[in-house]
């Protein structure tokens, strides 16, 4: 299979191109710096957004695009500068995935493309699955929105398109781990805010399955919820975290501590929504990790 990524140098990409390569897959990662040396006979780095770069040229008759591109959320404080750089980047990045899918003779099968459960807004009561609304009118959920309101004209292209709605994803390479962990190597760990707020986690290694799934099976399309069946409140989550680390579950984080800290980046740890995968159960999709002891044994 011939797979095109975008952002395969990022957390999630760089997990899924050791898989893919791993699998004797096809492997061409769309970057700025196409410069990079490969070491695997199946890994081609290809430029895109920049000046006369033309990636249609070397990646035809491509099987699946992946779009994983966007700056972080987690990069920083997010002040205006920041959070329109977060829409643009996403934007940008899916609007020149299109244009080069359209230009190309031989259209992909399937386009996935990364998003967030940040669209379905935050709650404390509701659960959420694929065939719910949005009911966040906060900056994620509009991001999320804008961004597969670009990704969907894929589907005119007559390609099969996938939102990949991510949860909070868990790896050893990034994501938001070691971040919550850290205060608990220091025996400082404890409750985040009201610790009521519910976390929809994912290990890395179904991040990784789950899109791979999406591509392989045509009868997914449309959103799909990327986590775990078992979400979990974050009182409990860091419970958890303290028992495998064998540290204590003592020093709580008080809400007006963190939002003074981070702005309003604090929603991502503060708020949160109970989302559960049911498009990949329906389609029994094997986790291979559904309990968060296993996972976080795995992890840290």
């Amino acid at each position: 299979m011939k797979v095109v990524i975008a952002g395969g140098t990022g957390f999630v990409g760089k997990a899924l191109v050791h898989d893919l390569l791993k699998k004797q897959h096809e492997v061409y990662v769309l970057t700025r710096n196409a410069n990079k040396p490969s070491h695997n006979p199946n890994l081609h780095y290809v430029e895109w957004l920049k000046e006369n770069a033309k990636p249609e040229d070397v990646i035809q008759r491509a099987d699946a695009f992946i779009n994983l591109a966007g700056v972080s959320l987690n990069s920083g404080r997010w002040t205006e500068e920041r959070k329109q750089a977060i829409v643009q980047s996403r934007v940008s990045s899916t609007r020149e995935i299109i244009r080069i899918m359209d230009s190309l003779e031989r259209k992909p099968s399937a386009y996935i493309n990364a998003s967030a459960v940040g669209y379905y807004g935050t709650s404390e009561h509701d659960t959420f699955t694929e065939t719910s609304p949005s009911v966040g009118d906060d900056f994620l959920a509009e991001t999320v929105k804008m961004w597969e309101k670009e990704a969907s004209k894929a589907k005119d292209l007559g390609i099969r398109t996938v939102f990949t709605r991510f949860g909070v994803i868990l790896g050893k390479e990034g994501g938001a781990l070691s971040m919550i962990a850290l205060p608990y190597r220091f025996f400082a760990g404890g409750t985040v805010g009201s610790g009521n707020q519910w976390l929809s986690w994912v290990h890395i290694k179904d991040v990784v399955g789950i899109i791979q799934f999406a591509i392989e099976n045509q009868d997914v399309q449309g959103p799909v919820n990327v986590t775990a069946p078992t979400p979990i409140q974050m009182k409990e989550f860091g419970q958890t975290v303290g028992a495998v680390l064998h540290r204590p579950h003592w020093l709580p984080a008080p809400s007006f501590g963190l939002k003074l800290m981070l702005g309003e980046m604090s929603m991502i740890i503060l708020e949160g929504q109970r989302v559960i995968p049911e498009k990949m159960m329906q389609h029994n999709y094997h986790f291979t990790y559904t309990k968060l002891e296993n996972a976080l044994q795995d992890l840290l």
